[in-house]
């Protein structure tokens, strides 16, 4: 038993000396190699921790051995732009001036409901105010809002004594199918969105993605065409 304890010891002492040597980030500041080396170090880790009669060395030399692998792979990465494209990839733009961006959502192998949650957790609700969003190398995602439009709402707002109004967006449409239940909650009917669809040149089949405020200001966002807003009849702006 004072074998193992002592061996757990030891182990500890030398992966925090490893982590800090790799440096300060945390998991969701990682480039994808730092990630899969300190994933395998807690693997290879417990390996002697767990066994007795396996020597502890069995355990130190892998751990020393992808510290040293890091080490390498970030000085390789700092000195050669082609390396550090292959290592941690390249920043992609999942939003952009023509709306969502449904080719690089693809390749990042993406839905629209893991882009909405990205972009909520980023602090926003409204596709609509989102000039650029990117995502980089890292997992995180980077949010450039369309400020000049803002601005100009809030200063048109100020000048007739109006207090801004907090509007949050519903989702009406993703991946080309209806969400019934905010259909049903926003009060808006289905020839209406088709009417909008129609005068664009559209198809249901053809929209990523389709949402409504409670003022009835509505933003479609095609699959292969620009984004563009609208206006829906709702009757139910109160619900949500």
């Amino acid at each position: 038993m004072f074998v193992v304890f002592l061996k757990s010891v030891i182990t500890f002492i030398v992966v925090f000396f490893v982590i800090r040597l790799m440096g300060k980030r945390q998991l969701g500041e990682m480039q994808p190699f730092e990630l899969v080396i300190t994933l395998i170090i807690a693997e290879v880790a417990c390996i002697p921790m767990n066994d007795p009669y396996i020597p502890i060395y069995y355990g130190l030399i892998p751990i020393f051995t992808l510290a040293t692998l890091h080490i390498l792979l970030s000085l390789l990465s700092r000195k050669s732009i082609k390396a550090r494209k292959v290592l941690s990839g390249s920043s992609v733009i999942v939003i952009d001036k023509s709306g969502i961006n449904y080719a690089n959502m693809k390749k990042m192998n993406m839905n629209v409901d893991d882009l909405i949650e990205a972009v909520r957790t980023a602090g926003y609700v409204d596709f609509s105010q989102i000039a650029y969003a990117i995502f980089e190398t890292n997992g995180q995602l980077c949010v450039v809002e369309k400020e000049q439009q803002q601005q100009g709402q809030q200063q048109d707002q100020s000048e007739n004594g109006e207090q801004p109004q907090t509007l949050l967006p519903l989702e009406l449409v993703i991946d080309g199918k209806y969400i019934e239940q905010n259909l049903s909650l926003s009060g808006t009917e289905k020839s209406e969105v088709e009417r909008v669809l129609d005068d664009n040149g559209l198809r249901l089949s053809d929209l990523l993605y389709a949402d409504v405020r409670q003022d009835g200001n509505a933003y479609f966002s095609p699959k292969r065409k620009p984004a563009f807003c609208s206006k829906l009849a709702i009757s139910g702006g109160q619900n949500w």
